[in-house]
């Protein structure tokens, strides 16, 4: 009987769990190692922006949203008390739908670009701070080269002007918006440094990834975005 066939040498383990502190959805983010690169299809894509929408850590990470939302009182106008706080939950849960739809799947697919965050994994500190927080404002091709993000700066744009349609009417001003695009963005950048070194912590705290073997010293990453 034949012998199972062995996993090349080089071949690398992806280190990025499905959610961060066991709630924050991380399905977008992937090891930039070569059987990672492959580009998605359509398929893919749409797959993404619905698991990024109707998992289960998702809805937990709009309810806390909006439990902090509810005691900063952040659009006032919705007021206090369950009625307030059910309001707040339900255009949290709109915002997560339609930023998923047009960050993960419409507009990565037209434009054909990787919604994916591909960690650098490797190099200084600070280099990777720098790459982690500018893929915000850069991201590949399907083909693999640098490109603007759009799906990301235009997609989260796009969902700031959808939610006015359900916001308080006094909340729904163009200032509102790109002031929380504004915010959006920020918080996008924090999250992206938070993927770059959560395996880090964990291999840290917990020991994980000790067996994972590395590349050979004279491998270089094919489309690593610098």
């Amino acid at each position: 009987m034949p012998a199972a066939p062995t996993p090349p040498q080089n071949q690398q383990q992806d280190e990025n769990p499905k959610r961060i502190l066991g709630i924050i959805p991380n399905f977008e983010s992937k090891d930039d190692i070569p059987q990672n690169r492959v580009a998605m299809t359509p398929r893919e894509k749409y797959a993404l922006a619905y698991h990024q929408t109707v998992d289960i850590s998702a809805h937990f990470g709009d309810a806390f949203q909006a439990m902090l939302q509810q005691a900063s009182d952040a659009q006032p106008h919705y007021g206090q008390g369950w009625g307030a706080y059910a309001q707040r939950f339900g255009a949290t849960e709109a915002d997560q739908a339609t930023s998923a739809f047009f960050i993960y799947g419409f507009l990565p697919h037209i434009l054909k670009e990787d919604p994916r965050y591909f960690r650098k994994r490797n190099g200084s500190t600070w280099s990777r701070l720098r790459y982690s927080a500018t893929r915000t404002f850069i991201t590949r091709t399907d083909a693999g080269n640098s490109t603007f993000n759009t799906p990301q700066v235009a997609g989260l744009l796009l969902q700031q002007g959808i939610s006015t349609t359900y916001y308080p009417e006094r909340d729904r001003s163009a200032d509102h918006v790109f002031q929380n695009w504004g915010i959006n963005l920020a918080y996008t950048c924090a999250y992206n440094v938070l993927k770059e070194f959560y395996p880090d912590l964990l291999r840290i705290v917990f020991h994980r990834g000790q067996h994972s073997q590395s590349a050979p010293p004279d491998t270089v990453p094919l489309g690593t975005n610098q």
